[in-house]
């Protein structure tokens, strides 16, 4: 039997590393979709110190095509996806006033229409008992002005994971969203070590019992 897959999109040096981490730690072999090379490199080597068999692909998330080919080659590698975590967000420093209709829909491109396309791509390669995990934030609920456009992000990614879940759930797929309700630190309860965790434990959740958004308050 070949090993569990999980693809990380968005991946990087925080959360989305530590869930790379995590996972490997389990066992599985990675797939890393991110924008810098240099950070990829870097995780890969920690991932394979860890026995995990590595792919790495420096794509903009947002170009549909690009990012649908790369998971399809993990995907194809194990003909398997048995986790798909989505990371990315845009964090854009402007208040309502200040920011314009097509900042906004930049943003939401990545933070929300990217999940559409990471999953649709993974979709054939996914079966009974796959995930689909996404690293929330309370800022779906108390939003920043200055940052206007991430409230929406985490306000649509997490609706999008709803419909998600409801559509995938027939066949044993299911999605879940983890909400952060708290700032990131290097100590403490909201490590990225310990959002990986609760992401561990969302995607491992006992199914009767499911919820499609777990909120993580350290």
């Amino acid at each position: 039997m070949t090993r569990p897959v999980i693809v990380v999109v968005g991946a990087g040096p925080g959360v989305s590393g530590s869930v790379a981490r995590r996972f490997a730690r389990e066992g599985y072999d990675v797939g890393l979709l991110g924008t810098d090379g240099e950070q990829l490199v870097q995780l890969a080597g920690e991932l394979e110190a860890l026995g995990a068999a590595v792919g790495r692909t420096v794509v903009d998330v947002t170009d549909a095509e690009a990012t649908t080919a790369a998971i399809q080659r993990f995907g194809g590698f194990a003909d398997r996806i048995d986790v798909l975590h989505f990371n990315p967000s845009a964090f854009r420093e402007k208040d309502p006033l200040e920011l314009t209709v097509p900042e906004l829909l930049e943003d939401v491109a990545l933070g929300v229409g990217a999940l559409l396309t990471a999953v649709q791509a993974a979709r054939p390669f996914m079966s009974g008992g796959g995930r689909v995990t996404v690293t929330g934030s309370m800022a779906a609920d108390k939003p920043w002005n200055r940052a206007a456009s991430l409230g929406v992000q985490k306000a649509g990614v997490r609706n999008l994971v709803r419909s998600l879940d409801a559509t995938l759930a027939p066949d044993g797929i299911r999605a879940v969203t983890v909400t952060v309700r708290g700032t990131l630190s290097t100590e403490g309860a909201f490590t990225p070590d310990n959002v990986a965790d609760a992401l561990w434990s969302a995607a491992h959740q006992v199914v009767a019992d499911w919820q499609v958004e777990v909120p993580y308050a350290g």
